[in-house]
């Protein structure tokens, strides 16, 4: 991990593309500003999190539809006898 110092309106530049500013400290709280070109995706972590907990638990409900779980299976299979 790079850990760099910067004051109120200096940048940390990534990849010539992207910029960060340092916009305001106050109360502990540091404030900062993106730019960034419209192919970059930039979000919080926890936004990030929540999107794929998401993502994960619609892929186990389409799962579950696709292939019932093994009790429903065998029902099925007895009700054909």
């Amino acid at each position: 991990m790079l850990v760099l110092t910067r004051r109120i309106g200096e940048e940390i530049v990534i990849d010539d593309t992207i910029r960060i500013t340092v916009v305001a400290v106050q109360r502990g709280r540091v404030r900062l500003g993106f730019t960034a070109p419209p192919s970059a995706s930039v979000v919080r972590r926890e936004v990030l999190e929540r999107r794929a907990a998401e993502a994960a638990g619609t892929a186990n409900r389409l799962q579950e539809f696709i292939e019932p779980p093994a009790s429903h299976a065998h029902t099925s299979a007895t009700a054909k006898e």
